[in-house]
């Protein structure tokens, strides 16, 4: 990974943090995009005390100009985009503290799910391919989730929209990509421990994940030995989803 840059959305906080870590490690160039000034600054402090070369973009990725921007900068500042990890996102209940049950939550909550969850990467994805494109070669990692093979009665735009970039959006992208280089391929997590409350999510291993067992088949499906893999869903859930066919 030496000298290869590393874009990767919601990189303040949990799976985008830890892969922003593990890059650095591994000698790449980061950059962190995030909506919280306050965790993006002590992620890029903490990153570059590595020391490693780190750059930090805040802005809210509901806004394609900004999204633009943060390609832009990490283009200025590095000069290509090497991997686009789009780990941004959450169940939007839980991000806006939504109690009430859907017929009764007001619509925006809903917007904002798929504002964040989908439009947000397709966001990246759009102005991220018009660099990979330029380079001839690039490799773009979606986020997706068990909620999105399973769904979400309580999250119901949370699980639209993974279940979007795990079937189609990957798959079109992929498709897409093919004839500038690019790869597209989306890691979909089952209970993760980046949350106490994942503990509690049943899987056929009888754990939760560790969040490095995430990160490492991220970078393993952006790197040189994943070459292979495109246009799929890696689904890392402990067999939860197999529960369902079994039951």
């Amino acid at each position: 990974m030496a000298k290869k840059t590393v874009l990767i959305t919601g990189g303040a906080s949990g799976i985008g943090l830890l892969c922003g870590q593990c890059y650095a490690r591994e000698g790449a160039q980061v950059v962190l995009v995030d909506f919280n000034r306050e965790a993006l600054d002590a992620a890029v402090a903490e990153i570059a005390a590595y020391p490693a070369d780190v750059l930090g973009v805040c802005i809210d990725i509901r806004d394609y100009d900004k999204v633009c921007e943060a390609r832009d900068a990490a283009v200025d500042r590095f000069g290509s985009i090497d991997i686009l990890i789009n780990c941004a996102g959450g169940a939007e209940t839980r991000i806006l503290g939504i109690k009430e049950e859907f017929k009764d939550a007001p619509i925006s909550v809903y917007d904002f799910g798929i504002d964040v969850n989908l439009k947000g990467a397709l966001y990246f994805d759009h102005a991220v391919m018009a660099q990979m494109a330029k380079q001839m070669s690039g490799v773009i990692i979606h986020m997706g989730s068990i909620t999105g093979a399973e769904g979400c009665a309580h999250n119901i735009a949370y699980s639209a929209s993974k279940s979007a970039l795990m079937n189609g959006m990957t798959i079109s992208m992929a498709q897409y990509g093919a004839k500038y280089n690019v790869r597209c391929v989306c890691i979909a997590p089952g209970p993760v421990l980046t949350r106490p409350a994942m503990a509690k999510m049943e899987t056929m291993v009888g754990r939760a994940a560790e969040p490095q067992e995430i990160v490492d088949m991220i970078m393993y499906a952006a790197s040189d030995k994943g070459a292979f893999i495109n246009g799929t869903t890696i689904l890392i859930d402990g067999g939860r989803n197999a529960m369902r066919r079994v039951k």
